[in-house]
């Protein structure tokens, strides 16, 4: 294989997860990110640091790499099909046009013929009054938001009263479900309906934020079935290259649904890292690099756990067993509710 350099936009710890994927490979990496003190720099073989609108910077980063890819889905996409005009955008960026408003993705998988929960466009106050019958829901922002920024829980009709909310953007509200389990489905399609497909990872969340994933995930057999058929259907359907991860809610009668679509490698699948032959990181890298298909095999059973906030500090001083594999973000500052780093213990 010639050399290859890879382009990575956003710095984060799935940049720096992403860059030890290609390592792994021997090929290289430059990290473009608007922070500074972006963390996944000291993987990388080089970086770039500027406004994710900057032409002059963006062709710089441009002229470095032979491929391009990002670790989180709200890049410009003017700044994907502005790079995408010189070298390859790989997801291609029409598939962040789709993912990076909530609407459209909805939109989307139902015309694939896959069950969302119930929702509907929001773009007035009068809009909720209409649409009591979605309440108890989720009213969220179309554009932007994660780990349960720019969401407001409606419990009942009486909520909306003291709702304080800016009308000048767009939202969707959600129907809330009796939920019985949420899990993930994480998939590397190759190209040509030719997929890598990890089993399915059972997640839980504490505050909105993803706190505990493992596998096995304690879901029924044919459920498991639907839930790979149909994230196979959306990455055949989105013409996808590379590592994506669709969301599932499982109701109290087993009821599946697709929450939404990360279309990048996704936290909950940090634990293939230690647990799998293959990581997704790795597997993204060869896929969006054009390698073929290696034979995908889990070695352990693993949990992971997510280290939120303060808590990395006690992380940092504490031993470690031989099963247990700690991974410190090198994030600057520590903020509530900041991913900070990740612990995963694998079963031997």
């Amino acid at each position: 294989m010639p050399e290859l350099t890879i382009g990575i936009l956003g710095g984060g710890q799935l940049g720096s997860l992403l860059c030890l994927g290609a390592k792994k490979l021997n090929i290289k990496t430059v990290i473009y990110c608007d922070d500074e003190d972006a963390p996944a720099q000291i993987y990388a073989n080089d970086f770039i640091f500027g406004d994710y609108k900057d032409k002059t910077k963006i062709q710089d980063f441009i002229n470095k790499v032979d491929i391009v890819t990002y670790e989180f889905e709200n890049i410009p996409f003017e700044t994907l099909d502005l790079i995408n005009q010189f070298k390859q955008v790989k997801p291609k960026p029409a598939i962040n046009k789709i993912v990076q408003h909530r609407l459209y993705e909805k939109d989307f998988i139902n015309k694939c013929n896959i069950s969302t929960t119930r929702y509907v466009s929001i773009k007035e106050k009068s809009d909720l009054n209409a649409n009591i019958k979605l309440i108890p829901g989720l009213l969220k922002t179309c554009r932007l938001g994660y780990d349960g920024k720019g969401q407001y829980k409606l419990n009942n009709a009486s909520d909306l009263e003291n709702l304080n909310i800016d009308f000048s953007q767009e939202y969707i509200l959600e129907k809330m479900i009796n939920l019985k389990k949420e899990f993930s489905i994480i998939l590397t399609r190759f190209g040509h309906s030719i997929h890598s497909i990890y089993e399915p990872i059972e997640n839980e969340h504490e505050n909105q934020i993803l706190k505990y994933s493992k596998i096995p995930a304690d879901i029924e057999d044919k459920i498991i079935l639907k839930a790979k058929d149909w994230a196979s259907i959306i990455a055949d359907d989105l013409d996808y290259v590379g590592t994506i991860c669709v969301e599932y809610f499982i109701d109290k009668n087993d009821n599946l649904y697709v929450n939404e679509i990360a279309p990048r490698v996704h936290n909950s699948g940090h634990l293939t890292i230690n647990s799998y032959n293959i990581s997704q990181f790795e597997n993204h890298i060869r896929a969006i690099c054009g390698l073929e298909k290696q034979e995908l095999k889990k070695i352990y059973n693993a949990k992971m756990i997510n280290i939120i906030g303060d808590e990395i500090v006690s992380y940092r001083s504490k031993n470690y067993s031989d099963n247990e594999f700690f991974f410190d973000y090198g994030k600057k500052d520590i903020k509530a509710n900041r991913k900070m780093g990740h612990l995963t213990i694998i079963q031997k």
